[in-house]
């Protein structure tokens, strides 16, 4: 699971240029603060505020990437660029897949980051 869902390589570069302590202080903060940039997200959909959507999925791209959470930011990206209609018209397929993949990701981290 961790192999396929952070790049192992990108996350032992954090490590090694920030120290394990750290990243796990900033993975911690990470998990802490996704339910609610999910939660933030389906809310911003809801409003038809697209451009807290697009902010939101922007941080939530930039992050994930942070750690070597490559699917994560990817589908991050796939919702930045193409909120509106098409988002609200795929809303509940498009985050259901983030919201798996965030389980997953929150996994792997955990693993990493304590093991």
């Amino acid at each position: 699971m961790t192999a396929t869902t952070i790049d192992t390589a990108t996350f032992r570069a954090l490590q090694d240029s920030t120290g394990t302590e750290f990243v796990r202080e900033l993975v911690a903060t990470f998990l802490e603060e996704l339910p609610g940039m999910l939660g933030e997200l389906s809310a911003a959909l809801d409003r038809g505020d697209e451009e807290t959507f697009r902010r939101t999925a922007h941080s939530l791209k930039s992050n994930s990437l942070t750690f070597g959470a490559g699917a994560l930011a990817a589908l991050a990206r796939d919702l930045e660029l193409s909120a509106g209609p098409v988002v609200r018209r795929e809303r509940p397929a498009a985050l259901d897949v983030l919201a798996g993949e965030e389980r997953r990701v929150g996994a792997a981290l955990r693993a990493l980051a304590h093991g």
